[in-house]
């Protein structure tokens, strides 16, 4: 039995941890209530929040902390409110998945903001003495910054809610929430509320910082740390409910806090498990009205997703331009050590490694329109699956690609069969929680390396029974043209992605592929025809996740470690910005997004410590004026020379998809 002093001790813990949800949640969930947009980049809000704190308690002696609880929320909120002007605004009416590019984008811009101006090493900053103390109260003895935290974020919740149920902007911005096109009609400028909404909403990001960063130090991972389970407990309270993000936080920080002191071993697991059920069987969430949430778990066709309708070159022009790429990088190792050092083929290999990653998704992202945010959960398990085959079961490269590919694929069924269930932000949502619930598992297991990760695996044997060769221990071809050891993993990966790309670029232009364009323009009409909607997705989805863990097995196969950043939610984020980036719906177009994504994280980082910044700012541009992808940037030149209103292309220059 636990004594009463340890449960009231992780009742306090839970309502200190809760009370910091609560002000991220709240301000999340208020804008997505009010204006639809999930932000992705709200958990760096409240890490601005408390770097900003930290230059303030650090620059004024005594009262600095005082100063930025109050001067902090406005400042964020004021960057909050000019960002909703001159960027959010702009992908309003052009669906969900621009709203998350949009902010992933600036997620990555912010973080190396942070990364420039105050460094990379954690910080610390203490709250003023006279609450951080401890007190004693009937001999239970407790800290009075916490009290401090509890009672500031509850008034602060308290003031929120007053605002939205007794004011006039508060009965707009319930009113807009409902049916904002009734409250422009009725002569109300709603775009100005809703840049309040958002400036709010980062200002309750970054109060929840302030007070945050004297709880613990202040680190570049800390938002990325809060914003996923500010995600759930949206989910879990009811999407843009108010009065659930309170209850939702408050309940997952006591969870969390009776989990960790008292079943250590599933931390980090529960509040997922959790949210799933909670998907599964009232997708409005907990709070959630039986109306609300209905536009966030339906599917909405993207000018992101769709392809290029022939894309920049006719058929033919694009498999005379494809043989030829594949024939230049075929000549990749040739010229090896001769015009340009190893570390080409080195480089190239993980390119097309990602190009692989970007392609899977593209089935699901680009042609059936579902948005993952879950795909590194498949390609950090093929990368264990390879390991632990070549560790335990055979040292064959091609019994650990097998291994790797029936785990993924029956792993990926197993999680389609419940994700399907839902869509739109709900879909997002559970193959997030997937992912990290096996990423936790992954963590806490002795046969994975725990957080360590795999080493230490043979090398692999590219042959069946004991019979074949090891690629570093021969030598093949002849002089002056002889590879070995990275040429020759060069050659069976480009092989594998060349074989991988023509069968889905075949099931595309099949049958399956008419089916899965039909679901991504219109899931009803689709199903009104009598297509078999949900199998046919969770189809889509296994393959997609089939290919995404070969990617990962493959990436084992040549680096000889896994590790559980692979199975990161931000490796899902790089897949989305790849697809985008180069073109979704095209199954090329993500292949050309992961080269281009992979040379600037790759080359700029080595040169330029806040290459996320640049990445970020490309990314923007990309979702703001380049929506379907680089490929199409041919096209648009040609367009803008022609000048608007040029003629119209003839029938037999549109093609269908790839």
């Amino acid at each position: 039995m636990v004594p009463g002093t340890q449960l009231l001790d992780i009742l306090l813990n839970g309502l200190t941890i809760g009370m910091v949800y609560v002000l991220v949640a709240a301000g999340l969930s208020l804008v997505f209530g009010v204006m639809d947009v999930l932000n992705l980049a709200h958990g760096e809000l409240l890490a601005l929040g408390a770097y900003f704190a930290f230059s303030l308690v650090t620059g004024f002696d005594g009262g600095g902390f005082w100063i930025a609880l109050i001067a902090v929320p406005l400042l964020v909120g004021a960057v909050g409110a000019v960002t909703e002007r001159g960027l959010i605004n702009r992908v309003y009416g052009r669906g969900q998945l621009a709203q998350i590019l949009l902010t992933f984008g600036l997620l990555l811009i912010i973080y190396d903001l942070k990364r420039f101006v105050w460094g990379t090493d954690p910080l610390f900053y203490s709250p003023p003495a006279v609450i951080d103390r401890t007190i004693t109260v009937l001999g239970f003895s407790y800290s009075g910054y916490s009290y401090f935290i509890i009672a500031a974020g509850g008034l602060l919740a308290a003031a929120v809610w007053a605002a939205l149920n007794h004011t006039r902007v508060g009965l707009v911005v319930r009113a807009g929430s409902e049916d904002r096109e009734m409250v422009r009609n009725l002569g109300v400028d709603i775009d100005r509320y809703y840049t309040v909404v958002f400036g709010a909403g980062a200002a309750l990001a970054a109060f929840g910082g302030v007070v945050l960063g004297g709880y613990q130090n202040v680190s570049l991972e800390m938002g990325n740390a809060v914003i996923i389970p500010a995600f759930v407990i949206v989910v879990l309270g009811g999407l843009g409910s108010f009065r659930g993000a309170v209850a939702g936080g408050l309940l997952v920080g006591i969870v969390q806090s009776a989990v960790s002191t008292l079943l250590p071993t599933i931390q980090g697991v529960v509040i997922f498990l959790l949210m799933i059920g909670v998907l599964l069987v009232r997708p409005q969430g907990l709070f959630g009205g039986t109306g609300e949430g209905v536009s966030a778990g339906r599917s909405e066709p993207s000018e992101f997703v769709g392809g290029l309708g022939g894309g920049v070159l006719t058929g033919r022009g694009r498999s005379r331009l494809g043989v030829a790429a594949v024939v230049l990088l075929a000549l990749v190792p040739v010229f090896s050590g001769v015009i340009y050092s190893g570390f080409v083929v080195s480089l190239l290999i993980t390119v097309l490694i990602w190009a692989l990653f970007a392609m899977s998704l593209d089935i699901v992202l680009g042609y059936t329109g579902l948005i993952s945010l879950g795909h590194a959960l498949f390609y950090g398990l093929g990368a264990y699956a390879t390991l632990l085959t070549l560790l335990y079961v055979s040292p064959s490269a091609f019994v650990a690609l097998g291994v790797a590919l029936a785990t993924t694929a029956i792993t990926a069924w197993v999680v389609g069969h419940v994700a399907i269930r839902v869509s739109g932000v709900y879909f997002v949502m559970i193959t997030l929680a997937f992912a990290e619930i096996v990423r936790q598992v992954v963590v806490r297991a002795d046969v994975t390396g725990g957080s360590s990760g795999l080493f230490g695996a043979p090398e692999p044997l590219y042959g069946i029974g004991g019979v074949g060769i090891r690629f570093d221990e021969v030598l093949v071809g002849v002089e002056p043209l002889l590879f070995t050891g990275d040429a020759l993993f060069y050659y069976f990966l480009l092989a594998i992605v060349v074989a991988s790309y023509l069968g889905v670029s075949r099931m595309m232009a099949a049958p399956f592929g008419t089916v899965l364009r039909a679901i991504r323009e219109s899931e009803l009409r689709a199903r009104f025809v009598g297509y078999e909607v949900r199998s046919v997705k969770r189809q889509a989805f296994v393959v997609s996740s089939t290919l995404a863990g070969l990617s990962g097995a493959l990436f084992a196969l040549y680096n000889g470690f896994a590790a559980p950043d692979l199975l990161n939610w931000i490796n899902s984020g790089n897949a989305i910005i790849m697809v985008v980036l180069g073109g979704s719906g095209t199954l090329y177009g993500p292949m050309i997004g992961a080269a281009v994504f992979t040379l600037i994280e790759r080359q700029l980082s080595a040169a330029i410590p806040w290459w996320r910044l640049l990445l970020g700012t490309l990314f923007v541009v990309v979702v703001l004026f380049l929506p379907k992808g680089l490929i199409s940037l041919p096209a648009r030149l040609g367009d803008d020379r022609a000048g608007v209103g040029g003629p119209p292309a003839s029938a037999e220059e549109v093609e269908p998809d790839d």
